[in-house]
């Protein structure tokens, strides 16, 4: 098991056409956001123009989190409202205009994966899959198999997980969770 830390403070900022995004990570390393080759790509990105029309990516599934605000946007000519925390679900080629300025957080997943999801917890998990991830919401401790990590707001932590170990997992405040298995 691997388990990597990625610190918001190290985390530097591209632009896109509706403000700046921050990438944590993106799987395998080798990938590209450019060829968009990856499995996936974990990121925050700043809405600072409203209304933001969202980067289409065919071929991949897309988790997104309002961090600091609510999210008022329209997906496919269809009016929705997120709350802050609310996690969307849509899939990456949707037209998706967002009417709202903040930050968010982004988890992009390639359509060949199929098990896969995305929670928001401040309990135990207890899980075998292959990539896990928790991004943290506010300051907190996580325990990891009795190994504790302190992070601060939007720090991210991925567990590589390819032999299927039980994972333990608690936390001392409300984190994003995910899994994925291959």
């Amino acid at each position: 098991m691997n388990i990597r830390f990625f610190p918001k403070k190290n985390v530097t900022a591209s632009i896109w056409s509706g403000g700046s995004t921050y990438e944590y990570t993106i799987y395998p390393k080798t990938a590209s956001y450019t060829d968009r080759d990856f499995v996936f790509r974990i990121s925050s990105a700043t809405i600072d123009v409203a209304p933001s029309v969202f980067t289409k990516f065919k071929g991949y599934h897309r988790y997104l989190v309002m961090l600091d605000n609510f999210l008022d946007v329209e997906v496919n000519n269809q009016k929705k409202v997120y709350e802050k925390y609310e996690i969307m679900e849509f899939n990456s080629d949707d037209e998706v205009t967002s009417y709202k300025k903040g930050i968010d957080f982004n988890w992009m997943i390639s359509e060949k994966i199929s098990h896969h999801k995305l929670e928001t917890t401040n309990g135990n998990q207890n899980c075998d899959a292959e990539i896990v991830i928790v991004f943290s919401l506010q300051t907190t401790v996580i325990t990891i198999n009795e190994k504790r990590y302190s992070l601060e707001p939007y720090d991210l932590l991925l567990i590589e997980n390819q032999e299927n170990e039980n994972v333990m997992l608690d936390f001392s405040a409300e984190c994003l969770f995910g899994i994925l298995d291959f």
